[in-house]
């Protein structure tokens, strides 16, 4: 097994002077030097190839035994120094001061055919940035994150990638709900794989200290290195660095959006500076749309993460990392204006997303209206997101509004609910859909295909990935691997998955690990 190594992080910038993995403060500091602890036995559950041979590695590797000990953290590989990266952030709007990666540990960095990439164990043991907690992580959280990241990317939501989830081999004691009740876990590991894990509260971190010296070198270094097409200099650099942040924290956002993710815990250290989604913990897609849920119990009472606010919570973590960065500026109207161009472009981007979605190629500004309406229409009654806009597109232009109507009947829970006064809503709503499509200069299979590739019919729904972890706490993979294909193909019919296209059952309504998740899960 050969990787090519490249140690660019831990060469050039500062690490911690302090080498004794203890939980502490560290100080002047972009990282601490820290080993995995070693599991007791370790086994592979599954891999990505695809991820495996974007870092240069072959399937026959992962079936080796040097595979298994390197990503496991049982041995190091030769010429690497794993690390754990010095972070601060805002929590649920409140300053918490240094946080770090208090569960995972880089490995190291490496590049293959001219792309470079961090290799990171979630759950491979304490950090000096664990503070109370144990640094591992369990199955049930792990199989999320392995299967969420890549479900995220072949939605074409930017994201970071799974490399591979293994079994540690022991036990590890959870609070599932925080409430009380701890039991002992099955203990796991996922190696995730991005360009690089630099948060923006990264960079939060050395100006709360101004430690001015220390943000510059971060500053320059994540430039130079991941967004070397900036060849401006001084101010004007770090200014061009944090437009491009925004644009792509936008473009992450409106995919969010376009699918139905709510990523639950938006603190300013979850957010990546290469705008793609990181750290999967209580998130879930939409079942029924509404725009007020978020899966996080211990965010149900204020619902600062739920879906509909993602958006004004990535430009509040914006300001944030503006006010990181304003010593290198010291100037705020230029930040304040890339910052005041973010609702403006958002919106036109959110427009777009959603006229693709409906599928109206030709664009008025009216079709804000359409939107609109559609979204109040949504929340009027349970009615399942990804079924409603898959199935919008079976709707053709010689169709009438009851039959447009029908299309999408299945997309409600509860068809009793639909009144009177609600069914006349959506006719409605349809009569202008209607007008809308017979409008447009493509077909009906032009216009099908195009919404069919922006519109699931899969998603990795929290009631699938729960019966996942209750057969994998079994020793049974057989429906991880089944999910795992599925949803690489996620804007694919693939009728012999057919079940998986379904609402939500009954049973899972309120079930832990479907509705009610923590920053354990």
């Amino acid at each position: 097994m050969k990787l090519h190594i490249q140690n660019k992080f831990t060469s050039e910038l500062p690490a911690d002077r302090n080498e004794i993995n203890l939980p502490r403060q560290v100080q002047e500091a972009c990282f601490s030097y820290v080993l995995p602890k070693k599991p007791s036995n370790p086994s592979l559950i599954h891999a990505s190839s695809e991820v495996a041979n974007a870092i240069g590695l072959s399937q026959e590797d992962i079936l080796s035994t040097e595979f298994l000990n390197i990503f496991s953290g049982s041995t190091i590989y030769p010429e690497t120094k794993p690390f754990a990266l010095s972070y601060a952030g805002h929590q649920f709007g409140n300053w918490a001061g240094q946080l770090g990666d208090g569960r995972a540990i880089n490995l190291t960095e490496v590049v293959h055919e001219k792309k470079s990439y961090t290799l990171q164990l979630k759950g491979a043991g304490p950090t000096p940035y664990s503070r109370t907690a144990d640094g591992f992580a369990v199955l049930r959280s792990s199989i999320r994150e392995y299967l969420c990241a890549e479900a995220m990317h072949y939605l074409g939501v930017p994201s970071t990638r799974s490399l591979v989830l293994m079994l540690s081999g022991d036990q590890v004691l959870r609070d599932v709900l925080y409430n009380g009740n701890p039991a002992y876990e099955k203990g796991a590991i996922v190696c995730r794989v991005a360009p690089s894990f630099i948060r923006f509260g990264s960079f939060e971190l050395f100006a709360s200290r101004k430690d001015l010296v220390n943000l510059k070198l971060l500053a320059d270094f994540t430039i130079k290195h991941h967004f070397p097409h900036i060849q401006s200099e001084g101010v004007e650099k770090y200014l061009a660095f944090f437009q491009e942040v925004t644009q792509t924290t936008m473009n992450m956002i409106v995919h969010w959006q376009r699918v139905g993710f709510v990523h639950g815990v938006m603190n300013t250290d979850n957010m990546s500076i290469h705008g793609i989604t990181i750290d999967y913990g209580p998130y879930g897609w939409l079942e029924d749309y509404d725009s007020g849920w978020t899966p996080n119990t211990t965010d149900r009472q204020h619902k600062r993460y739920r879906f509909g606010n993602q958006p004004e919570i990535a430009l509040w973590n914006l300001y944030q990392l503006a006010n990181a960065l304003y010593p290198l500026i010291n100037d705020a109207k230029p930040l304040e204006a890339i910052l005041n161009a973010f609702a403006a472009d958002y919106e036109k981007e959110y427009l777009s997303m959603m006229q693709n979605k409906l599928g109206i190629h030709d664009r008025l500004d009216d079709d804000l209206f359409l939107v609109n309406r559609l979204t109040e229409l949504l929340e009027k009654v349970e009615t399942d997101m990804t079924i409603f806009f898959r199935n919008l597109s079976n709707v053709n232009k010689e169709n009438t509004v009851s039959e447009s109507f029908d299309t999408i009947r299945d997309a409600f829970y509860n068809e009793k609910d639909l009144n009177e006064k609600i069914l006349k809503d959506w006719h409605d709503w349809f009569e202008i859909y209607n007008f809308r499509i017979k409008e447009q200069t493509q077909s009906d299979s032009d216009r099908k295909d195009k919404m069919n590739a922006v519109n699931p019919k899969y998603v990795l729904r929290n009631y699938m990935a729960q019966l996942c972890i209750d057969e994998a706490d079994k020793g049974d993979y057989s429906l991880l691997k089944e999910l795992f294909e599925m949803l690489k193909k996620p804007y694919d019919e693939q009728l012999n998955l057919q079940k998986w296209f379904a609402k939500r059952p009954d049973w899972a309504r309120d079930k832990v690990g479907c509705s009610m998740l923590s920053c354990s899960s």
